[in-house]
């Protein structure tokens, strides 16, 4: 067992122990103190030395312990193979245990002299900083003072700005004074003028009513005669609707009488279906003509309606839009009955040409009845005589052909007879057809007069509208009347107060042109002698700011050298101080850097202290194992091994390497 532990250290060699050693200093990092390095950085070889002489006392006094415990008669075996081995990998593994030493304590000294190194490099740079800003103080102080001189000097540079301002200010005023005089008097020639041209334009106003006046007057009359035309035209309209209405009556009694010659048509037979068919395009085509006469009548209501808002907006066009109404209105009656008579004519020709084909059919039926009875009485006559025949029983042969030839005769007479009946029960069922189709159009013709008498009944409420519209129209006018009246009235009074007002108002200007001429005449020669004394005393302050101006430069460019050399200066500073904080950067990125290799040195020292431990306890379980194997070997014999490995100098090697 003791052989196949040690070959495994063996087998994982340096690498993995160096990864061991730096997974043990992290850890050791995590848990104990980070600043020790810092304050105590000459304690670490120390601490190594105490450490290793604690470990060699041990191992010392195990080692006696178990040679005390040997017996001096064992026999010495065939394991001294084995523990060769054992002590060579012993041997290499304290070697290994040296050699990451060694590499520690290096690492130690060289992050020791670069903390030493940077904090020489921080004092340094802190005394600068303190000096730099020591010197920006001063130029501060100093861009203080210049900035306190430049400002006296904008204050006096202010002050004289403002006596001339005052000296200013005077001269605009009397101006303005002057300015404004003359305004007042062109303000005042301008309202003569607008009152003359008032009192034009109010005379023109009168005239233009006077026109309008006479035209308003005409247009009553013409619109009196348009009134009685359009009286006219609703009489006539009126009696064109009585008109329609008894030719309505007259076609529902038509309509009537066509039923009660419909009920007569139950004998028609299947020649009827291809005039049928014509009757119905007829038909549609009459239907197609009644619904444009009323699309026309639709569209003569519209424009009747359309009118009449006309009418409202533009007196105007009053009597234009009546006329229109009235010839759509004619238009659409001419129409109506022109649709009307046709539609009578059609009628008319399809009753007659019904009443032809129904006599036709009735002959047909009555030559065909009077077939049927022929046959019939055949029938009877042959049926006689063959009771007969069977009665005398005498039977011949030319008997039997009669026989034979009048039962074929009778043969063919029912098949003519269920031929005559099979088109008879069609005709009947052709006739019902025909007079469903008659009620159906009968029914329809009754709607179109219904709709016809509905836009008749319209037609009537928008005369009544018209007439309504028309007494309206009267009233308006009567009042329009009154109005221009009234407005005569206030125009002759307008005219009047006019003419007083002006008359005032000429007085009134006269009075203050003379006024205003007074104080224009006063003012210029007070504003002479001002403007004398202002040019004196601007002259005086014109010598006073030049002499203020040449000195106020000097002390500027003075001030300006100044200020350019301070801000030269101040730039070199700034420039000086930017450096050296990106010394100070740098420096505390080295810092920063140094701090992690101190945390990595730390981490690595704590692993080779748990590398240390391990081995420690390596030894111990190997002492243990070397126990008992001198157990079975000579005391003499393994003491000069033990002599001969020179453990404890290894071990004092390992560990005194302060």
């Amino acid at each position: 067992m003791t052989g196949v532990l040690l070959t495994d250290a063996q087998k994982e060699g340096p690498e993995s122990g160096r990864r061991k050693d730096t997974e043990a200093a992290m850890k050791w990092g995590k848990t104990g103190n980070a600043t020790w390095g810092y304050h105590t950085p000459g304690l670490i070889p120390g601490l190594w030395w105490l450490r290793g002489n604690g470990l060699h006392s041990e191992l010392k006094d195990a080692v006696e312990k178990q040679l005390e415990a040997f017996p001096l008669g064992t026999e010495i075996g065939t394991d001294t193979y084995a523990d060769d081995e054992i002590v060579r990998n012993l041997q290499e593994q304290l070697q290994l245990a040296n050699e990451e030493k060694a590499q520690a304590v290096e690492l130690w000294q060289t992050v020791s002299q670069e903390l030493d190194r940077l904090h020489k490099l921080y004092q340094e740079h802190m005394t600068e900083a303190q000096i730099h800003v020591f010197e920006s103080q001063k130029q501060k102080d100093q861009l203080f003072d210049f900035q306190q001189l430049t400002q006296q000097l904008h204050v006096t540079n202010e002050n004289m700005e403002v006596t001339n301002q005052q000296f200013l200010k005077t001269v605009t005023e009397q101006s303005v004074m002057i300015e404004q005089l003359r305004k007042k008097l062109r303000q005042a020639k301008l309202e003569l003028r607008v009152a003359v041209a008032k009192v034009e334009e109010l005379t023109n106003a009168t005239e233009d009513l006077q026109g309008q006046m006479k035209k308003k007057e005409k247009d009553v009359v013409s619109a009196h005669g348009r009134e009685e035309a359009s009286d006219r035209r609703l009489q006539q309209l009126q009696s064109s609707i009585k008109q329609l209405e008894i030719r309505l009556c007259v076609t529902i009694q038509e309509a009537n009488q066509l039923r009660t010659e419909n009920t007569h048509l139950e004998k028609q037979t299947r020649e009827l279906q291809a005039k049928c068919n014509e009757l119905e395009k007829e038909r549609y085509e009459a239907i197609v003509r009644a619904r444009n006469s009323m699309q026309l009548l639709e569209e003569a209501h519209l424009q009747k309606s359309q009118a009449l808002l006309e009418e409202k907006q533009k007196e105007e066009d009053i009597e234009k839009m009546k006329e229109t109404v009235s010839r759509f209105v004619q238009d659409a009656t001419i129409r109506t009955k022109k649709e009307v008579a046709n539609t009578k004519k059609q009628c008319n020709i399809q009753i007659s040409r019904l009443t032809e084909e129904l006599s036709a059919l009735q002959m047909e039926c009555a030559e065909k009845q009077g077939q049927i009875e022929r046959v019939i009485k055949e029938k009877k006559a042959v049926e006689e005589e063959l009771e007969k025949i069977y009665r005398e029983g005498r039977g011949n042969e030319n008997d039997y052909r009669k026989l034979e030839e009048m039962h074929q005769r009778f043969l063919v007479s029912e098949r003519s007879k269920d031929d005559l009946q099979i088109r008879l029960t069609r005709a009947e069922n052709r006739i019902k057809q025909l007079e469903i189709d008659s009620s159906e159009e009968i029914s329809r013709y009754q709607e179109m007069i219904q709709k016809i008498q509905n836009v008749l009944e319209s037609e009537r409420e928008n005369c009544g509208l018209v007439s309504e519209q028309r007494l309206k129209l009267q009233q308006e006018n009567k009042q329009l009347r009154k109005e221009t009246e009234s407005l005569r009235k206030i125009a002759l009074e307008a005219q009047k107060k006019a003419k007083l007002k002006i008359s005032t108002m000429e007085h009134e200007f006269s009075v203050k042109e003379r006024g205003f001429e007074v104080q224009l005449r006063e003012m210029e020669d007070s504003n002479r002698n001002s403007i004398v004394e202002l040019r004196h005393l601007l002259e005086t302050q014109q010598k006073a700011a030049n002499r203020w101006k040449e000195e106020t430069k000097k002390l500027t460019e003075s001030a300006e050298i100044r200020i350019n050399n301070l801000k030269s200066e101040l730039s070199r500073q700034k420039l000086h101080t930017q450096e050296l904080l990106s010394q100070l950067e740098m420096a505390n990125e080295k810092v920063v850097e140094n701090e992690k290799l101190i945390l990595e040195h730390r981490e690595k020292a704590n692993r080779l202290q748990r590398r240390l431990s391990q081995a420690e306890e390596r030894a111990a379980s190997a002492s243990q194992q070397v126990g008992s194997i001198l157990l079975s070997l000579d005391s003499k014999q393994f003491k000069d091994k033990i002599s001969f490995l020179e453990v404890p100098r290894e071990l004092n090697s390992l560990f005194l390497l302060d």
